[in-house]
This record gives C-alpha cells, sequence and structure tokens, in this order.
C-alpha cells in the first residue's frame, strides 16, 4: 500500500528501559543493527500496526509496555533505487513512518526474538538513548535522529543531545545565565 506520492506507511518503535536505555536490534545474519519497525497494514491505524509489529519482531504484547509518546506527523526517506525491486522501480520511492516511544513494564525476560516464523531479529541489546547513528545504514539516519529529538521531550530526564539548554537569568538571585551540561 503506497501513498500518491509513492511512499509506504510505516511505524517505528523506539522501546526503552526504566534506565532511558533503548533496545537495539540485530538484523537477522546481518550485521546492522536498528530500532524495531514495519508496515502498516490496510484497515489498520498506526497504534495497532506497532502493537503488532511489536509482537512480532520483539515478542511483547501491549501489556508489556507502556506508550510514552509518538511523532507528530510523518517522518520520511527514501530509498536507494538500488534496494528497490524493478517492478517497484518508479513509483515506490520509501517509507513514511510515525515514531512510537515505548516504555518496557515487563521484564527483559519477555523479550522473545523467535514469536513469528520468520524473525527480524537474531541478537538484541539495551544502548544508550542516543545510539550511534553510524550504526544506522546511511539513508535512514536522518529519520532517526529526527525521531529521537522529538520523542526525547517525552522522557523524565535526558534535554535533546545536541543542543544543550540555557538557564534564564533569576531577577531573585541576579546571578548570570549558566548553560545545563549535556
Amino acid at each position: 500500500m503506497l501513498d500518491r506520492d509513492g511512499y509506504r506507511p510505516n511505524v517505528g518503535i523506539v522501546l526503552c528501559n526504566t534506565h532511558n536505555q533503548v533496545f537495539w536490534g540485530k538484523r537477522i545474519r546481518e550485521h546492522a543493527w536498528q530500532f524495531p519497525q514495519g508496515g502498516i497494514k490496510y484497515g489498520e491505524t498506526p497504534e495497532q500496526a506497532m502493537y503488532r509489529e511489536l509482537m512480532e519482531e520483539v515478542g511483547l504484547k501491549p501489556e508489556h509496555v507502556k506508550i510514552l509518546g509518538r511523532t507528530r506527523d510523518w517522518l520520511r526517506y527514501d530509498v536507494p533505487t538500488s534496494w528497490v525491486k524493478r517492478e517497484w522501480r518508479g513509483s515506490y520511492k520509501g517509507q513514511k513512518q510515525i515514531w512510537f516511544l515505548l516504555r518496557l513494564i515487563g521484564r527483559d525476560s519477555d523479550v522473545s526474538l523467535r514469536a513469528t516464523e520468520h524473525p527480524e531479529f537474531d541478537a538484541w541489546r539495551w544502548s544508550e538513548y542516543w545510539v550511534p547513528l553510524e550504526d544506522v545504514i546511511e539513508f535512514k539516519r536522518e529519520v532517526y535522529q529526527l525521531a529521537l529529538n522529538e520523542l526525547a521531550t517525552f522522557l523524565h530526564h535526558p534535554a535533546r543531545r545536541h543542543y544543550p539548554k540555557a538557564r534564564k537569568h533569576s531577577a531573585v538571585t541576579k546571578q548570570p545565565p549558566t548553560v545545563t551540561p549535556e
């Protein structure tokens, strides 16, 4: 199912633990790490697709997670033509994604990469929220950065990694402004 601009609707999932570390899955038989993601089927809402993909790729059920937030709008990335099947060239441009930030309220042992007959990942780990973008395939990096920046606002403590916020001058204490460390 493509939209009129050639983008396939999709969901991305940033799953975090109580330490705000994120689930990072290794694609089966590859040395490529990524967040869980997958297509939205006809008639599904993004939230329904997210729960289906979460079960298919990570083996987690709705009772294992809490939704902390989602991106306001679709985030898009183009897929290089060389990656597109010949019969789709000219009509398929890439993916448009709604990203969800989830908190694992279950246990690590609830994760099951073999929940379906066609697993996506063969290994997983917890990584710091600001995972190195160099590990993400190049054409997805900007979308990952946009999603992480927008979703960071739903976490309790981390500020945006690349943009430290300056504190305003206090009229009561007459102290100069200070910069919050990253």
